[in-house]
């Protein structure tokens, strides 16, 4: 069986740092470099040209930044295959939180392991968010200390079963696969199955959006631990 290639796009406004993803990724028979950018203009314009499967997105570039350059391509028709990682210089960056809500899969640093880059770019091509416990914890944090969001009507999670509503409050309290499999006495394959039914009811990309989802619906209070009673009361009608 052949395995596809994964397109990449590099998108930073510093060739050497370009250069150094490309010569990492290069290194991998799985994954080519089809572009790169220097803007986030020059992002957009280069993703909708080659249609790769994953961009690795600077945040900060000259002219149209890589957080408006991430909310266009998610939010483009034309490239729904694509998936964006948001590179950053500290996980703690500011502009992480917006950039996930953006429409972002998850993020790295830049001094990322090589063989980590690697595993990353292929388990967000796969589908997955590159956002694990610690990460989902920071997110968790910046939503409690960040004023309201928009309401999103909870009426919005009655697709879901009571098992699928209950994972996705798991998830978004920082649990990963395996904790939640622990929790609830099931197999961690069962949890990802009931999280991957979730994810397409609900018509959200991955495991990022499924927490701000989360938090944004009322169904996780924010600063509520995963072993608390977090979700929301039922609104009368």
């Amino acid at each position: 069986m052949t395995t596809e290639t994964i397109k990449v796009l590099l998108a930073d406004d510093q060739a050497l740092v370009r250069a150094g993803f490309r010569s990492l990724l290069a290194r991998a028979k799985d994954i080519e470099v089809v572009g790169e950018a220097g803007t986030g203009d020059e992002a957009v314009r280069t993703a909708r040209a080659v249609r790769p499967d994953v961009v690795l997105m600077d945040i900060r570039m000259p002219g149209t930044d890589g957080l408006t350059a991430t909310r266009t391509l998610t939010g483009d028709p034309d490239l729904t295959e694509c998936r964006v990682i948001v590179l950053t210089t500290f996980e703690t960056d500011e502009y992480v939180f917006a950039a996930l809500r953006a429409g972002a899969s998850g993020f790295l640093t830049k001094e990322i392991e090589p063989d980590d880059l690697r595993q990353a770019v292929r388990a967000v091509a796969a589908g997955d968010a590159l956002l694990s416990p610690s990460a989902t914890r920071r997110v968790v944090a910046q939503f409690a200390h960040r004023p309201a969001a928009p309401a999103v009507t909870p009426e919005r999670l009655s697709v879901l079963t009571a098992r699928e509503r209950e994972l996705t409050r798991l998830v978004a309290t920082g649990l990963s696969n395996d904790e939640i499999a622990a929790r609830l006495v099931i197999s961690p394959l069962t949890a990802k199955t009931h999280i991957t039914r979730a994810l397409a009811k609900l018509g959200v990309r991955d495991r990022a959006q499924l927490v701000i989802l989360a938090y944004e619906t009322g169904l996780v209070v924010p600063g509520a631990q995963a072993d608390e009673r977090t979700e929301a009361p039922e609104r009368p009608a």
